[in-house]
């Protein structure tokens, strides 16, 4: 009764090459309604930092653990990130629906932008290849294993 949340909608487009298996995101768009803009250009920013973050959790930054539970990739030499050029444009759009619990009619941006996105692209995965996508990150060489029925 007290609480605000925002809504919104992530769609994407990617292209998954027939010999690699790499995966590229052609087109990413957000629709976001986080109540009245008091700042666009934070929310702007909040959005794509949001997005990049979940590009990165959904195709790269994969978390590898010995049977120890030691995690073996700590170092960023181990650690793929995507780099400015991996992060697709990001086409967005505000919706101002003010909420009625505050004076400002505001609700919240932080994570609106990196929640969707690993479902996002997963859909958008599936759609291409016509595989499910049962777990995040997917790299090249697991769609690739995909393919072959493993």
């Amino acid at each position: 009764m007290r609480s605000t949340f925002a809504a919104g909608m992530h769609a994407a487009i990617v292209e998954t090459d027939p010999d690699t298996a790499e995966i590229r995101v052609l087109r990413y768009a957000v629709v976001h309604d986080c109540g009245r803009l008091i700042n666009p250009m934070i929310v702007e920013g909040q959005i794509h930092g949001g997005v990049a973050q979940g590009v990165g959790g959904a195709l790269y930054e994969r978390m590898a653990y010995d049977s120890h539970g030691q995690l073996l990739n700590a170092s960023f030499m181990d650690f793929l990130m995507p780099y400015a050029t991996e992060i697709p444009h990001i086409e967005t759009d505000h919706l101002e629906t003010p909420s009625p619990l505050n004076p400002l009619g505001i609700k919240g941006a932080g994570e609106a932008g990196v929640i969707p996105v690993a479902a996002v692209i997963a859909g958008a995965v599936e759609d291409a290849e016509g595989l499910p996508i049962d777990r995040m990150p997917i790299s090249p060489s697991e769609l690739f294993h995909l393919r072959s029925g493993g």
